[in-house]
């Protein structure tokens, strides 16, 4: 060994320990890790300068492990690669020498091999019990990492330390492959040392550095496996993760629980988790990698494209066409991908799967759109999710000649995926809805089309701002649900059930009627929906009723009954509702000032200067919220920007009156004068529909605006509308003032820190703990009037007017 290999090496410190308590214990030591991870160097060093016998498992015989003679004095014995004998299907005889070394007083045995302590030893193990380092023992930790690139003189800049550290994943080989690459380089570059590695060569030292650790692999590991093994891990290398099932469709073998079983003592290669009782296998990232680039260089395109379409047809049975498209695309399976469109188009009700399908559907020839209504019908829907409304407009054109064209079962699908359309568009809105519905009543009746489901909220809490904007069906909300109440459910089937209900109840919510009725209608709502309806109507039932104990003051109680039915959804597999369920609660957050759920949230909201979606709608008007609680206020304004632009396309009344509110919120906050143009554009829209509670839920944030605007009720030419104006704006101006007495810090926080004196806080605590101010006097040695100057500035400094406020609060900012 030479002096500059003694330098290289990085002990282990904590396997040593435990190795050497092994040693002086006599007690067996199993050490495991992958490949490269220095097990062999670790037993070498550490036994070099005692004598030992080592053999190595796939290549010994019983003879010469029973040959080893018992003595008064101890042997060290050391057997490498116990992960071979997995390999074997005749080698009983091994294992049984080997259990007997382990049981024998005068030998010291260490095991060693890339798999936890295989079953075979499981007795034994626990009868003469085991020194177990593990592969974590092994790995380089960061200081570790550093201290071995100190040792070496590699110079790398910080943002090439964290790459290096993310391939070489803690594995002391990938360090030592890394430092001979950077020795090749730099001599071959002449480079200097204190020199630096420009992009390029680092690049180069990565990629050289990744092939090498792939090559060892191969050639130093899974070349020694039986042919059928590396076969089946290279074909199941497409996917990610797999289960036995799928397993069995990509390859077409059937014994694949067994091979599984071996494959799991070959190494620490693969790890297990459950999922809906069922074992997912997951490869290790560098063995997915290295088996992915070895089923390249072994196998033709033609037998990759095959695997692909064995995995793609899997997830089309198991109903999952997102990850059954990506694997027909890898396959170049052009017709599979468009009757899958085509499929997914005649079965989804919602059109969220259009959003998520676009790259497969912009991908199609026109001429091949053209030959299916499903998928011009798709393609207009998706143009339409998309903002593009004259491309929408386009295939809805081609889908009505289309129409015209056929006759018999091609012309019904036609008419019957435009009367989708015509319902479903979403720049279309709601103008001429009942008129459409009525003639779709009919059609459906006479049987000259078929409707697929449609979700009227997607998987939004409201209908009246769900898959449409139905503001305008508010106004005349009793009337029409008396007159096409029923028709309507008849239409959507199992989405219009307590349809009607539940409409009304947002809508007498939304225009601050008697409470009672609205939580009576929900609850009824609900019920419907849970007998033979679906589960997104729950959730607007329930973000009914948490609404009104918001309006109420009883936060917590909202923020409750949102987290059972998230557990409801969670556990009914409703993924995409759990999204949507998570934001509201998170709006919650907002009113409770539970700061460390915001920021957690925010972490994981979807990014808008990523891409706009306008399936994240509820979850950016949210983020705005957020930035002004924390005052990004340049950021909520941009947003909103983006929302209002979509308000407008898509002719989302409801949406461009909270943009408005919003955007007068920050632009009041930063100073720009046209604050109160903007509110009252809002106000106005809001009076219209007499929507109260768009406003007043604003609460804090949008008092000082309203009781500082010059904006009055329309005037109307009766009496008795200018008088029903009149209660609009006191209804608004009462409900925002008992918003911000229950929220005082709602939408504050990020305006202005709060900093009490330490006399305030002994105030305030004593107040918190209900004692008068003569109590609160005595108790500090204070006068009366003191004590009052000192509540006075409190008041003022948390913006409450009464010590139930200033404790609340003082508790939501954390001064208490």
């Amino acid at each position: 060994m030479t002096e500059k290999d003694k330098i290289c090496y990085i002990r282990p410190k904590r396997a040593l320990r435990r190795l050497k308590a092994a040693e002086e214990e006599n007690i067996t030591a199993y050490i495991y890790g992958v490949s490269g991870i220095g097990k062999t160097e670790l037993i070498v060093r550490y036994l070099k300068q005692k004598k030992y016998q080592m053999f190595d498992a796939g290549r010994v015989s019983a003879e010469e492990l029973e040959g080893i003679a018992e003595s008064e004095k101890r042997k060290i014995v050391v057997i490498d690669n116990l992960h071979d004998l997995a390999m074997e299907e005749e080698c009983e005889d091994i294992k049984e020498a080997i259990i007997s070394l382990i049981e024998r007083e005068d030998v010291w045995l260490i095991l060693s091999g890339r798999c936890a302590v295989p079953p075979w030893l499981a007795a034994v193990r626990y009868r003469e019990v085991f020194y177990v380092i593990e592969e974590s023992e092994l790995l380089f930790d960061e200081a570790q990492e550093n201290q071995y690139i100190e040792y070496t003189k590699i110079l790398l800049t910080p943002e090439q330390r964290k790459v290096s550290r993310n391939y070489c994943l803690g594995v002391p080989l990938g360090w030592y492959i890394t430092w001979d690459i950077y020795k090749q380089i730099q001599l071959r570059e002449g480079l200097k040392e204190g020199e630096y590695f420009s992009d390029k060569l680092f690049s180069e030292l990565i990629d050289r550095g990744l092939s090498q650790m792939w090559d060892y692999l191969d050639w130093h590991v899974y070349d020694n496996w039986d042919i059928r093994i590396q076969e089946f891990l290279m074909e199941v290398s497409i996917v990610d993760c797999f289960t036995a099932h799928l397993a069995e469709m990509i390859t077409g073998i059937n014994n694949v629980e067994s091979i599984l079983s071996r494959v799991k003592w070959l190494g620490n290669f693969m790890m297990e988790r459950t999922e809906k009782d069922e074992v997912v296998y997951e490869f290790r990232r560098e063995m997915c990698i290295s088996m992915r680039r070895r089923l390249k260089r072994k196998y033709n395109k033609e037998q990759i494209h095959a695997l692909y379409e064995n995995a793609g047809l899997y997830y089309q049975l198991n109903k999952e066409p997102i990850r059954a498209l990506e694997m027909y695309q890898k396959a170049g399976e052009k017709e599979r991908i468009a009757s899958l469109l085509i499929e997914n188009a005649r079965t989804a009700p919602n059109n969220g799967y259009y959003y998520q399908l676009k790259k497969y559907y912009l991908k199609l020839s026109d001429e091949k759109i053209r030959t299916s209504p499903e998928l011009m019908m798709g393609m207009s829907m998706l143009q339409s999710l998309l903002l593009d409304i004259e491309e929408s407009e386009h295939w809805y054109q081609e889908l009505e000649q289309y129409a015209k064209e056929h006759s018999g079962r091609e012309r019904r699908r036609a008419r019957s995926e435009l009367l989708y359309l015509e319902i479903g568009l979403p720049h279309r809105g709601s103008e001429n809805m009942i008129e459409i519905l009525k003639k779709a009543h009919l059609l459906i009746l006479d049987k000259q089309v078929s409707l697929q489901e449609f979700s009227v909220t997607s998987n939004q809490a409201s209908q009246m701002n769900g898959g449409k904007d139905f503001c305008e069906w508010s106004k005349r909300d009793r009337e029409l649900a008396k007159g096409i109440g029923k028709l309507v459910e008849f239409i959507l089937g199992k989405y219009g059930k307590g349809m009607v209900n539940l409409a009304l109840s947002e809508s007498f919510f939304e225009k601050g009627e008697d409470n009672y009725e609205v939580a009576s209608l929900a609850n009824k709502g609900r019920m419907q929906a849970e007998t033979g309806g679906k589960l997104e109507q729950c959730f607007v039932a329930d973000g009914m009723l948490a609404w009104l104990h918001i309006i109420t003051g009883k936060v917590s109680e909202a923020e409750e009954l949102l987290k059972r039915f998230y557990k409801k959804a969670e556990k009914e597999e409703a993924e995409r509702l759990l999204p949507n369920i998570e934001t509201f609660i998170i709006r919650c957050a907002l009113y409770s000032q539970k700061k460390a759920e915001i920021e957690k949230w925010m972490k994981k909201a979807p990014d808008e200067e990523q891409e706009f979606s306008i399936y994240d709608r509820f979850h950016y008007l949210t983020k705005v919220r957020v930035y002004l609680q924390n005052g990004r206020n340049e950021q909520a304004y941009n947003l909103l920007l983006k929302c209002e632009y979509y308000a407008t396309v898509m002719k989302r009344i409801y949406i461009k009156i909270e943009v408005k509110l919003l955007m007068a919120i920050v632009q009041y906050r930063i100073g720009d004068e046209r604050w109160d143009e903007t509110l009252c554009e809002g106000l106005k829209m809001a009076e219209e529909y007499h929507f109260v509670r768009i406003i007043t839920r604003e609460g804090a944030a949008i008092r000082p605006l309203l009781t500082q605007s010059r904006w009055e009720p329309s005037r109307v030419e009766s009496k008795e509308g200018e008088k029903k104006n009149r209660q609009f704006w006191k209804q608004v101006l009462e409900e925002t003032e008992k918003m911000t007495r229950y929220y005082p810090g709602y939408l504050k926080a990020g305006i202005e820190s709060v900093t009490l004196s330490d006399a305030m806080l002994e105030v305030l605590k004593l107040q918190a703990d209900g004692l008068s101010k003569e109590k609160i006097a005595e108790r500090l040695n204070m006068s009366v009037s003191n004590v009052k100057y000192h509540t006075q500035q409190i008041y003022k400094r948390l913006g409450v007017s009464n010590k139930a406020e200033a404790v609340m609060e003082a508790g939501k900012r954390g001064l208490l």
